[in-house]
């Protein structure tokens, strides 16, 4: 008792490691804390004994959610509104602008180290790599996807790049990229200058698509899905009620339109699919593996009790397909390969994300809880006071203040010469140490003409390119099923007055606008 009185109090008085890691198109239920049946024991651990917050918001999209993420700004403010476009409005840019100072410019600027590993994706162009972008040491692909186990274009014309540095990286034999990011961040760690604290973005790619795991994986999972999504959402919907993810008030939102019956499928359907749903739920837990093993790895440095890691996901469950002209042939052949096959490039769809986002509907790059709701696990025994779980709503443009907050280091006012656009987010710290927090106001959201803002438990939503804005009240309808508009429309009035002030001082260009104008999509 006295030996861990004494090294939490020794934790405190140094500067922390910082870990912050990200999922990459991973809904709501998809850990085990959250609802999933998938084995999660590091995240549910972490979240047992730290803190769990059930009303956390992402950009509802990768690029945007990356940028607010490492910037602490809108992803408007920090010239990614949209995707790595190439576009001559500076909110579109497609990459970090000058205006903007990332998580590891400005702790480099306080002592710290800083390493990334895995998914970049708010740069294309070597200039604006992670390490023109602050950090000491990188790995990872830079790009939007690709296969786990290979370099593999799968767009006409496309070259996708895996860096270590500043140098392309050829995958080699026995190659997957999330134990490779892991591995590569724990040898950055491994080799730090031993008196100064890191920061680490651990930016996995897992579980986007394409559906790759690794058979041992796989194995645990197999044949478990056979009841089909509709059973599935269910099983996860009375479980989220049971752990309090949700509230008892909360109803399950109806299955997507898209969405066929069960029953109608053939046995070689459900068959198929319940391979896919066992390779997504391999990934996650091979995700969980590695987040295990660099846990491991901070135990035996002696860094475990003075280091706060926190998890999150960039946007809701992906209902993408690989089904259209955007790719290749070979892409396109492969999407009908079995899940389970290294050469397959394919989906979960609309059925397996459906189950993902249980109890939300619709997802990744909608407005909707279903696009932006992600969970969040903050841990550290020296630092994170365990058993919480909040309901407050959190957004990722609160990072920065986080890190900067926990490192004891000021934001900058200038960086390289540049003015730098004021922070948006509020310091989670607080939250961490059981104390009051501020919080937000109101919370604002727009992507490709998706819009919403939420301010205390009324959440105003509008769906492109219908354009109707639609008023939920989530305290008593977190899944957003009863429009209360006709009934509230001053509340409407007010919350649209918000909103637009919010996308003048941002640089929200309306959709309809912005795509005539764009120029080329790199992604």
């Amino acid at each position: 008792m006295m030996w861990g009185a004494i090294n939490i109090a020794n934790a405190q008085t140094k500067k922390p490691n910082i870990v912050i890691i990200m999922a990459d198109d991973m809904g709501f239920s998809d850990i085990g804390c959250f609802g999933s049946e998938v084995q999660t024991p590091n995240l549910d651990e972490m979240a047992a004994k730290g803190l769990k917050m059930t009303q956390f918001y992402n950009a509802s999209r990768c690029c945007p959610s990356r940028a607010s993420l490492l910037t602490g700004l809108y992803p408007h403010q920090a010239g990614i509104g949209d995707m790595m476009n190439t576009r001559p409005q500076p909110a579109y840019q497609g990459y970090l602008n000058e205006n903007c100072v990332t998580i590891a410019e400005a702790l480099k600027g306080n002592g710290y180290q800083t390493f990334m590993g895995g998914k970049w994706h708010v740069g294309q162009a070597m200039k604006h790599w992670p390490l023109q972008r602050g950090f000491d040491k990188y790995f990872g692909l830079i790009d939007g996807a690709n296969s786990y186990f290979e370099n593999r274009p799968y767009r006409p014309n496309q070259k996708l790049t895996i860096a270590l540095g500043n140098e392309p990286y050829e995958p080699g034999e026995n190659y997957y990229s999330t134990d490779a990011y892991t591995d590569f961040a724990i040898d950055f760690i491994d080799h730090k200058e031993k008196d100064k604290p890191f920061f680490l973005y651990l930016a996995y790619q897992a579980p986007h698509w394409p559906l790759h795991a690794l058979p041992e994986d796989i194995a645990k999972y197999k044949g478990k899905f056979m009841k089909g999504w509709e059973e599935m959402r269910k099983q996860r919907y009375a479980k989220q009620k049971r752990l309090g993810v949700i509230d008892a008030s909360t109803k399950l939102s109806p299955l997507d339109e898209a969405c066929r019956k069960w029953e109608s499928l053939s046995e070689d359907e459900k068959l198929a699919w319940d391979e896919k749903m066992a390779v997504y739920h391999a990934m996650i837990d091979r995700l969980d593996q590695n987040i295990g093993k660099l846990r491991k790895k901070l135990k035996e440095m002696g860094e475990d009790e003075n280091t706060v890691i926190m998890f999150l996901s960039d946007n809701g469950g992906s209902n993408e397909t690989i089904s259209n002209s955007g790719f290749t042939p070979e892409i396109l052949k492969a999407n009908f390969m079995p899940a389970s096959d290294p050469q397959s490039f394919t989906a979960i769809g609309v059925e397996g994300a459906n189950v993902s986002n249980t109890p939300f509907r619709l997802f990744k790059h909608w407005e909707y809880e279903g696009g932006t709701a992600t969970p969040f696990i903050a841990y550290g025994p020296g630092i994170v006071k365990g058993g919480q779980q909040s309901k407050q709503e959190a957004h990722i443009v609160d990072l920065m203040a986080t890190c900067l907050d926990l490192a004891g280091a000021n934001y900058p006012e200038t960086y390289k010469g540049k003015s730098i656009i004021p922070k948006e987010g509020t310091s989670l710290k607080p939250l961490f140490e059981r104390k009051k927090w501020s919080g937000h106001d109101a919370l604002c959201f727009e992507h490709e003409g998706n819009r919403a803002v939420r301010q205390g438990d009324w959440k105003l939503v509008s769906e492109y390119p219908e354009n109707r804005w639609q008023l939920y009240n989530l305290k008593d309808d977190r899944s957003e099923l009863k429009d209360l508009s006709a009934k509230h429309p001053d509340k409407v009035a007010r919350l649209v007055m918000q909103y637009e002030q919010w996308a003048e001082r941002v640089g929200v260009i309306p959709f309809e606008q912005l795509d005539k104008k764009r120029k080329q999509d790199k992604y």
